[in-house]
């Protein structure tokens, strides 16, 4: 990878403010409150990266099960079908519903096994991790902060670029209870705004990005037609 290889989030009118997206091989925080399009933004990530720059991706579903995935994403103009030779949809959440009995250590030995084996075979330049808080319940860590660091430690090792999103409380200024925000390279936070008695607007912003001379403003997120657009926010 070159120094200033950059993974585009093809959300128009962010990218440019982060230099030209996020630096290849960072592990990202995508953070947000329920609502906020998390999903749909790190799928819109594989999906557009596959369509327009050839790379690969891998995406990890924790919660939602495949079928009602690909219905939100058909819904939303993001058909996993348009790239399922580059992109896949990996349904953990169904291994985990079958796992109640088994050792919770385990779990995450599942989680890192079919991640570097689809690393193996398909090489996934980004992968999406949906989501990081279900992981960490999941995982049972006895020393949470140590266990995630050293989760992010083997994440870098897989040499991939890694979205992992992450559940907030509305209007929480929290991205993680275990250190997440120091761990990882970048952070993208998602809100929902009230504008006035009737609207709520979406905002994003970058919180921090390594590598990278960023604005740090919020911008109001659109999603029209099937595009992602990040505006400035006009003086209400």
């Amino acid at each position: 990878m070159g120094q200033e290889d950059r993974i585009r989030t093809f959300i128009h009118g962010f990218d440019e403010k982060l230099s030209g997206g996020i630096p290849a091989g960072s592990v990202l925080l995508l953070a947000g409150e329920p609502g906020t399009m998390k999903s749909t933004i790190a799928f819109n990530v594989l999906y557009q990266n596959a369509l327009h720059d050839g790379r690969t991706g891998t995406y990890i579903s924790l919660e939602q099960g495949r079928e009602s995935l690909t219905r939100h994403l058909v819904g939303m103009g993001l058909s996993p079908k348009d790239v399922e030779a580059k992109v896949s949809i990996v349904d953990l959440g169904m291994i985990r519903r079958n796992l109640d009995g088994m050792a919770q250590r385990t779990w995450i030995d599942i989680f890192k096994m079919y991640a570097s084996n689809l690393k193996r075979s398909l090489n996934y330049d980004i992968l999406a991790v949906d989501s990081l808080p279900v992981l960490e319940v999941m995982a049972h860590f006895e020393n949470p902060r140590e266990d995630l660091f050293q989760l992010f430690e083997w994440l870098r090792d897989l040499r991939a670029t890694t979205i992992l999103i992450s559940e907030m409380k509305p209007g929480s200024e929290d991205f993680g209870k275990n250190g997440e925000e120091f761990l990882s390279d970048g952070i993208i936070h998602l809100k929902m705004e009230r504008v006035d008695d009737a609207n709520i607007q979406r905002r994003i912003r970058c919180v921090k990005m390594r590598g990278t001379n960023h604005s740090p403003n919020y911008y109001t997120l659109i999603f029209q037609n099937g595009i992602l657009q990040a505006t400035r926010i006009l003086a209400e």
